[in-house]
């Protein structure tokens, strides 16, 4: 009998990091729960990371993947974006890396083809798709669509040899 694998999927954000939780069971998936993650923007960035952290670990603790997702970084023109993008992403990757969960990392073209079909489309295409691959899911900002779209591409692409390699360090 085959059991259920829960996934966190991360969408890291400064300001807000979304979050979804899925179950797949061989190809069925099905929605636990989903939200957003927020920091004080007005806080220094050290307390925010901590704001990240500590609101990601009470979410692992809480729901008990069995493994992690995590959309890769994109570089855009502005440095300082992408400079604390990659902080929250380092908290992103940390804390289910501090719960010993096997966490893969997807770039957002990935993530896409693999919901929506094409390497390239909008927040409503994922909203969109997310809804009819999760028909019962809930989610309260854009953040947390992407997080459970990274979840969904993570149970599609699981089992493959390159993912296996990525996990395991």
């Amino acid at each position: 009998m085959q059991t259920a694998t829960r996934i966190f999927g991360i969408d890291p954000g400064l300001r807000n990091t979304g979050w979804g939780v899925i179950e797949t069971k061989g190809s069925s998936l099905a929605f636990v729960a989903a939200g957003t993650v927020r920091s004080d923007a007005r806080a220094p960035l050290g307390e925010r990371l901590r704001q990240l952290h500590e609101g990601l670990s009470a979410l692992i603790s809480d729901y008990a993947p069995h493994e992690a997702a995590v959309e890769q970084t994109f570089v855009n023109r502005d440095a300082q974006a992408t400079l604390k993008l990659g902080h929250a992403r380092g908290v992103a990757l940390l804390v289910p890396a501090l719960a010993g969960l096997p966490i893969a990392e997807y770039a957002p073209n990935r993530v896409k083809k693999t919901v929506i079909g094409v390497g390239h489309g909008d927040k409503k295409q994922i909203r969109l798709m997310v809804n009819m691959l999760l028909p019962k899911a809930r989610f309260d900002s854009d953040d947390a669509a992407d997080a459970l779209a990274i979840a969904i591409c993570h149970a599609n692409h699981r089992g493959s040899s390159e993912l296996k390699i990525a996990a395991s360090f």
